[in-house]
């Protein structure tokens, strides 16, 4: 057997990582640029996280350069196949003790929209972006996530195809709605067999009656949001909607709370804040029915639109002696807020992946090249909790201080002539020596991850910078810009 060509190493905690990856590509030139992207995904930039931004080079002209080229072949000719590294990271997050799912977690499923320009990107029209809240020309994908009060990771990420790509539109057989893909992530998550106490999701998927009775096919319990004025059929002079119920539950004060029930919710960060919730008793709802409807609030005399959610679960109540052996564990009051609460991780998890990983700044158009950029920036975040679960075997002393002024000079390198050293520098080592910072951030409210890249992050690459970048690179580092995952309450 041929032995596999060495490639260049990355910092020391990214190399470890990376190297769970490795027999998953078949060529070095693969494993290399495997390496490169997540380096460039991790690294603190001022630029977008295109394709010419990740290899760093003029975002027109040095698109045509070799060492862009090569990660636009790694994305959209070369063959790996995207759902075993899927595999690979997932399974990197259930070994580790700190990431491991468990039954107290949820399974969120949520849906973001990108802009993009043009029409010859694959499944781009205008369509609703939420994330814009408007109609717009773009790209919108269905999303899983793991989520409890410790941590929180994407499993699944799959873009939605409008109708105008079907020759018979939504009457096509292959067309799927953004609530069928919502309940094929579910699906798919149970026969993979991922812990999950409930799905959450807000009401866009709360109001559909389809998605739930899938769900409840599947077996599975849920906790979603519905909207204030969620109605059924009722008298004319009778309360019918949730918000109008919940304002006659006999809200006085605190001290006379009327049906309200005080419960306290307890924060990532150890805060707590004190709740009011109520159970409806209405219409289709109620402890004794197939689904439960629930408002929980802040302020039960106003309801304050940020802070009231109205719920809908299949969870059934705890009774000292139920009829018959429920299907599911009994959720109290505060377990159903509990569990919706997990929900907001999703929206945490969206600033990171987008406004620091580079999410929807991937500059190919066909499918298979969009999915491979989604699953490096999945690799990406969740090597941020892998660093923090292996930071004591990381450790590592602290290189020395870098200075500008003891660089080697570069000569000025016409753009026709870079091409020419990119064969010889791809062999030589990013520096070894060069690591990531080895403990999680100090900051305050961090989940711990990634402190700072180190001053001298990658020789290897620097090489290849005129000096007013190189220096500029170098600034950023030494400012210690951290690529940290923060927790919110």
């Amino acid at each position: 057997m041929t032995k596999r060509r060495a490639v260049p190493i990355a910092p020391k905690p990214l190399e470890e990582y990376a190297r769970h990856f490795d027999a998953l590509f078949g060529k070095s030139t693969q494993r290399d640029e495997f390496r490169h992207y997540l380096e460039g995904l991790l690294l603190p930039a001022e630029r977008h996280k295109t394709l010419t931004g990740l290899a760093n080079t003029e975002p027109l002209v040095g698109a045509q350069l070799p060492r862009a080229q090569k990660l636009q072949w790694f994305l959209s000719e070369s063959n790996w196949d995207e759902r075993k590294v899927q595999a690979q990271r997932l399974s990197l997050l259930c070994e580790a003790p700190s990431t491991a799912p468990t039954r107290q977690g949820v399974l969120v499923i949520d849906e973001t929209g990108e802009r993009k320009d043009g029409h010859k990107t694959a499944h781009v029209s205008r369509q609703y972006l939420a994330n814009l809240g408007k109609i717009d020309n773009g790209v919108v994908s269905v999303t899983s996530l793991w989520a409890d009060e410790r941590v929180y990771y994407p499993l699944e990420v799959e873009p939605y195809t409008p109708e105008s790509y079907f020759a018979q539109g939504k009457n096509d057989p292959t067309f799927r709605t953004k609530l069928k893909i919502a309940l094929q992530l579910v699906q798919q998550a149970v026969e993979q067999e991922w812990p999950f106490r409930a799905v959450v999701a807000d009401n866009f998927y709360g109001e559909d009656r389809g998605l739930k009775r899938g769900l409840r096919e599947l077996n599975v319990p849920y906790v979603m949001a519905l909207k204030p004025s969620h109605a059924w059929y009722h008298p004319e002079d009778v309360a019918g909607t949730l918000q109008d119920v919940a304002h006659e539950a006999g809200w006085v004060s605190a001290e006379q709370p009327g049906q309200w029930r005080r419960i306290r919710r307890t924060f990532h960060d150890g805060s707590t804040q004190d709740w009011w919730a109520v159970e409806i008793v209405a219409g289709p709802y109620g402890p004794d029915k197939k689904e439960r409807a629930i408002v929980a609030s802040t302020d039960p005399k106003t309801l304050p639109d940020l802070s009231t959610w109205y719920l809908v679960t299949n969870l059934p109540p705890p009774m000292e002696h139920p009829e018959r052996e429920p299907l599911f564990s009994p959720a109290s009051l505060e377990e159903v807020v509990r569990l919706y609460g997990l929900r907001m991780w999703v929206e945490q998890s969206y600033k990171q992946v987008k406004h620091a990983l580079g999410w929807s700044q991937y500059q190919v158009r066909s499918d298979k090249a969009i999915r491979r950029h989604w699953q490096l920036v999945c690799c990406a975040f969740s090597f941020c909790w892998y660093h923090a679960s292996h930071s004591s075997d990381n450790t590592t002393p602290a290189p020395m201080e870098p200075s500008v002024s003891h660089l080697p000079s570069q000569p000025d390198v016409p753009v026709q002539e870079t091409g020419t050293r990119e064969k010889n520098q791809q062999e030589q080592s990013r520096a070894a020596t060069s690591v990531l910072a080895s403990s999680p951030a100090s900051g305050a409210r961090m989940v711990g991850a990634l402190d700072h890249a180190a001053s001298r992050y990658w020789h290897g690459w620097s090489q290849q910078l005129p000096p007013p970048e190189l220096q500029l690179l170098l600034q950023q580092l030494e400012r210690g810009q951290p690529l940290a995952l923060y927790s919110s309450a």
